[in-house]
């Protein structure tokens, strides 16, 4: 799991806009779906050269022969073009428009892309993960289906559209046209012809593990990134295990360094490194693998005998600075490629920027500006790093979880912005007073009557809390520590909980992502499922019912937990018992849709006001209320 994407700051309109706005004054609002606030086609896609230029939040890069950079740009849903000057173009699809329609420019659609390969033709193929597909765009800017059927996930061998993909990471392409698919949640290795032929080349869909060996033996953790050379050798960036993983011809699957679920920033040699989350890869003609280490904020190499350094940045030393090696600064670097002089390129996801990188590790900002920081101050004087949950005190002052900065930050009613807790770029686990604690890229936040704030620390797959003086202290779950279990404190387990909501009790309601499931902990800390299993789209009681990827979570005054359930492009409502129904929108029909039958695209987060429902979806604040579909 990684990449909790979204339109950041529409998440603190919501919980801003909720706190303020008189809702009754808008009695004419039948139900269904209006634009409250913002732009559908959302910002951060802007054309130009150098620094002019914007993406919002590039996943994945490849490079061609004559130095030309291609880009997924995730959250525009499009496909871009960085010349070797830096003049930046998009090839393909439109900003802000989701779909999977095939066709020319502009005029064809993708969903959350995020990886990308071309081959010497100039075709460039992508994974395009939200509608789990591997599309072609040729040098014509015309983009068909090369595998998969949009909307339809499974692990299916077979050829084009009779194949089955499942949220599929990132893509490398050999020189026979061969394309190498990381199927993220299948946790396999896929192998697509040029004719469309889709065979599974290594590990076994639904078995997650990390064990070598050939063929379906072999297991992978939610693969991300992949890179071929020479010799038809395929590396793997296999994410959940934090492990770089070699691929041969004959499917032999070897960890070429880190060692499986041992997260950390060492450099060494095989099993002796350590890397934490892993994207990207990309492998040069002397079989040196350049890795992009996101969550260590580093750029790494490893020689082919399985050394390994870092070439560029600092771990956990987050920022967006240019320099040599050390002193350079990335913010979750998502996808890397390499030409044939040894320059690596970064799509430099935190800052929505490309970086690039020369063999000695000189690193320079190739194309978009990175426009964040971590300043306290008043009004435009602070700076936020991607601010990724807010929530309001009763006396007008909004909480931020300061996602990228690994903060918690307090904006007073006239806007003066202090650091509650935590260090900005100093991402951990300490529990601790104000600067002191350390959290690791907190998503979610919500208030209780008291003051108190509870933190959904994502990365730390923990529920925190801390207090109005900033003591934080860990309330359910254990650093480091993925699973589903239910307990009390630290004997709980949860994965990538995304958002938090508190009710009047002081029972606090959790969006755990990565086990598409709705939590509950108590005051005490006693956590229990309330609704949800594993990954799907159903209605129902407690464990029958299913959620993908919920993200924000919102309570009633009558204790009715309502959900952002981002995979499934769904808001939902879980009662006090478990019953869960959907409420609007509809599973699999992703994309803005205003009137009296609502459509959303990837809804993140989300207030109760009244009778209605105020969310963020595509970088629009959007103003729901519930009615019959």
């Amino acid at each position: 799991m990684n990449k909790m994407q979204g339109p950041w700051l529409g998440l603190c309109l919501v919980a801003l806009v909720a706190a303020s706005c008189d809702f009754p004054r808008l009695p004419e609002l039948a139900d269904g779906l209006e634009l409250l606030a913002g732009d559908i086609g959302g910002p951060g896609n802007v054309d130009g050269s150098g620094a002019d230029a914007h993406f919002n939040g590039p996943s994945g890069v490849a490079v061609d022969s004559v130095g030309s950079v291609y880009v997924a740009d995730f959250s525009n849903f499009t496909i871009r073009k960085v010349t070797a000057a830096g003049v930046v173009t998009t090839l393909a699809g439109t900003a802000g428009i989701l779909g999977s329609t095939d066709d020319t420019g502009a005029a064809a659609s993708f969903r959350f892309p995020s990886g990308v390969a071309v081959d010497s033709a100039g075709n460039i193929y992508v994974a395009d993960r939200g509608n789990s597909t591997i599309r072609k765009v040729t040098a014509a800017e015309v983009v068909t289906t090369l595998a998969g059927t949009a909307g339809t996930l499974g692990s299916t061998d077979d050829t084009g559209a009779a194949a089955r993909f499942n949220n599929p990471n990132g893509v490398a392409v050999d020189s026979a046209g061969n394309v190498y698919v990381a199927d993220g949640g299948n946790h396999t290795i896929r192998k697509v012809t040029a004719a469309g032929v889709v065979t599974t080349l290594a590990g076994t869909a639904g078995m997650a593990g990390s064990a070598d060996g050939t063929g379906p033996a072999a297991r992978f953790n939610e693969p991300f990134g992949v890179a071929v050379d020479s010799a038809d050798n395929i590396y793997v960036a296999d994410d959940g295990n934090s492990t770089i993983r070699k691929i041969t011809a004959a499917g032999v699957v070897t960890t070429l360094a880190g060692t499986a679920s041992i997260r950390g920033s060492a450099d060494g040699t095989g099993a002796a490194a350590r890397f934490s989350f892993p994207t990207g890869v990309a492998v040069d003609s002397a079989g040196n693998v350049y890795v992009a280490d996101q969550d260590n904020s580093t750029i790494r190499k490893v020689t082919a005998a399985g050394v390994v350094t870092t070439l560029a940045g600092t771990a956990r030393m987050a920022g967006s600075a240019d320099g040599m090696a050390a002193t350079a600064r990335f913010y979750l670097p998502t996808g890397v490629a390499v030409d044939s002089v040894g320059n690596v390129y970064v799509a430099d996801e935190g800052n929505s920027n490309i970086r690039k990188v020369t063999a000695a590790g000189i690193v320079a900002t190739l194309a978009g500006t990175a426009s964040w920081g971590s300043a306290d101050g008043t009004g435009t004087a602070a700076r936020f790093n991607s601010a990724n949950g807010v929530a309001v005190d009763s006396g007008g002052n909004a909480y931020v979880a300061d996602y990228y900065n690994s903060t918690i930050r307090k904006v007073t009613a006239a806007g003066v912005v202090t650091t509650l807790a935590g260090t900005a770029g100093m991402a951990g686990r300490a529990d601790g007073t104000g600067a002191a604690a350390r959290f690791y890229l907190p998503s979610g936040v919500a208030v209780d009557s008291a003051g108190n704030v509870c933190v959904a620390d994502l990365y730390n797959h923990t529920i925190r809390k801390v207090t109005a003086a900033g003591v934080v202290t860990t309330l359910a779950g254990t650093a480091g520590l993925v699973g589903s279990t239910d307990g009390t404190g630290a004997a709980a387990r949860f994965n990538f909980p995304s958002g938090v909501a508190i009710d009047s009790a002081g029972n606090i309601y959790v969006a755990d992502a990565g086990n598409s499931t709705i939590r509950k902990v108590t005051a005490a800390g006693v956590v229990t499922t309330l609704a949800g299993n594993e990954g799907g789209s159903a209605d129902g009681a407690g464990a029958a019912a299913r959620f993908y990827r919920p993200h924000g979570v919102a309570v009633d005054s009558a204790g009715n937990v309502y959900v952002a359930d981002e995979g499934n492009s769904t808001i939902r409502k879980v009662t006090t018992t478990g019953t869960t129904t959907t409420v609007a929108g509809m599973a699999g029909m992703a994309g803005i849709l205003l009137g009296a039958i609502p459509r959303f695209a990837s809804p993140h987060g989300l207030a109760i006001v009244g009778d209605y429902i105020v969310l963020s979806d595509a970088d629009a604040i959007l103003l729901l209320r519930p009615g019959t579909q």
